[in-house]
């Protein structure tokens, strides 16, 4: 998912999985994005890139959630080269997009490049005096792992295949970006930029990525799985060079990029995410004290999780986790939660897996203090209750606030045989929305919970635990 809506995952409905090319859904359409609220302050607005935000009808579509112009993939995981997409055995489609229409004919260059070529495109044809937001998806370093020849060479050392082009794919994006960053500069935008490289999730040491010394991976709630690298590059900071430990979240971009390119934000819009430019550009304390890492009722849940490991608060098989100050609290299934090393070994992953390694599984509710202990080596869950009982509190408070997932069953009427070849919206736009066969999972007991009260009783707690660091 993109950086380009308001909210938690619980209050978009997207807190289970992804979105499936055959689903019927999307990003919810009463969700004002962060382009249309530039486009209200009076920004031209470009997407490049992997979309994945649904597209089954064209009002889910890029150009009608805030964009000028689109040019990209919708699904999740496209061909570098060909731009074919598959979503299992024998059901592919071509999936590159020139605004609501398909660019059949443009394959056989590699995405990154392409990519690259088309945002320096934009910036050459663009008048400067003329505000201009561009959201560039690269789809890489997504799995196909794929990459130009040249590109393998200089790693061709590495005994891992799969290391090796994972680490080829880098190098492309790095030379994409000082490629966008020149254009920047020669087209005369550079003096008033700002410059967000960011990541989505974890690596995936299936496929090359690597989080080590972190716990877990993509797809996880462990550190390895949830905590993005990324910079802010802009002659517009004041204070440069640094490294910040603050605590932020993707959905402190919209708030953030709306306020610094003069747009308005009401309180009635009820917004996740805070205003992080003070926190970036001077290195002011952070208006965040905790995250929602997400609520996710759907998946499997933990067998040895009950109402009773939760005090009565909260259900500890669903999986969950909330991060506060310090403090970072799991429940449930928190994924695969082993330590992975580098992939360097060409035998890797086999000679790794084989060890059977593991999280233990008749657990279901895990603390740790995350900023003394970020490898999440220590379970501070039985020394501390009082900590537990907090933000059980608070996931529960969350979860009342939650709207039903939306996860329909996959739709026929998708498959891309029947629509030319190519993925794109299959319904019409009049088509009601249904999701009458959306899991709509909620606990069958409900349990009343005096500690779920709103922020202003978890501000007393945070300054409890930040009093009372391990």
């Amino acid at each position: 998912m993109n950086g380009s809506y308001n909210g938690y995952q619980i209050h978009t409905g997207l807190q289970h999985s992804i979105i499936r090319p055959q689903q019927p859904n999307c990003l919810p359409l009463d969700q004002v994005t962060l382009p249309q609220k530039l486009q209200e302050a009076g920004y031209a607005t470009h997407m490049v890139g992997k979309w994945h935000l649904g597209f089954y009808k064209k009002e889910c579509l890029p150009t009608r959630r805030g964009f000028d112009t689109y040019f990209g993939s919708l699904t999740g995981s496209v061909d570098y080269y060909t731009y074919d997409s598959c979503d299992g055995p024998g059901l592919c489609g071509y999936d590159l997009h020139e605004g609501e229409t398909v660019a059949w004919g443009r394959g056989g260059k590699y995405s990154t490049h392409l990519y690259t070529q088309r945002v320096r495109k934009i910036l050459a044809t663009h008048d400067p005096r003329q505000p201009i937001f561009i959201f560039l998806s690269f789809q890489a370093v997504h799995t196909p792992l794929q990459s130009p020849k040249e590109y393998i060479y200089q790693y061709r050392d590495m005994g891992n295949v799969a290391r090796r082009k994972y680490a080829a794919m880098v190098s492309v994006v790095d030379e994409a970006v000082r490629n966008v960053t020149y254009a920047l500069r020669k087209y005369g935008y550079y003096q008033n930029s700002v410059i967000i490289f960011s990541t989505d999730n974890g690596g995936q040491p299936f496929s090359g990525g690597s989080n080590w010394p972190l716990r877990g991976r993509k797809g996880t709630y462990w550190e390895g799985g949830i905590r993005g690298v990324g910079f802010v590059h802009s002659p517009l900071l004041r204070r440069r060079r640094r490294v910040s430990r603050a605590l932020v979240h993707i959905t402190d971009w919209y708030p953030t990029l709306v306020g610094l390119a003069g747009g308005n934000i009401t309180e009635s819009e009820g917004l996740d995410g805070y205003d992080m430019w003070p926190t970036i550009s001077e290195g002011k304390e952070s208006p965040r004290l905790e995250i929602l890492h997400n609520i996710d009722p759907l998946y499997n849940h933990a067998k040895h999780g009950s109402w009773q490991e939760g005090f009565q608060i909260w259900n500890t098989a669903v999986q969950a986790s909330i991060r506060a100050g310090d403090w970072k609290l799991l429940t449930g299934d928190p994924g695969y939660g082993d330590w992975i090393p580098p992939q360097t070994l060409a035998s890797f992953p086999g000679s790794w897996w084989n060890l059977e390694r593991h999280t233990d599984i008749r657990k279901s509710v895990w603390l740790f203090n995350i900023t003394g202990d970020p490898y999440e080596r220590y379970d501070l869950a039985s020394q501390r209750p009082d900590v537990v009982k907090e933000m059980l509190a608070r996931l529960a408070y969350y979860n009342s606030t939650a709207i039903p997932v939306r996860y329909p069953a996959e739709d026929p009427r998708a498959n891309p045989e029947l629509n030319g070849g190519a993925w794109g919206p299959w319904a019409g736009d009049d088509e009601e929305e249904n999701w009458g066969d959306v899991y709509h999972k909620k606990s069958k007991i409900k349990k009343k919970c005096k500690l779920c009260k709103p922020r202003s009783f978890f501000q007393k707690l945070n300054t409890r635990i930040m009093s009372n660091r391990i």
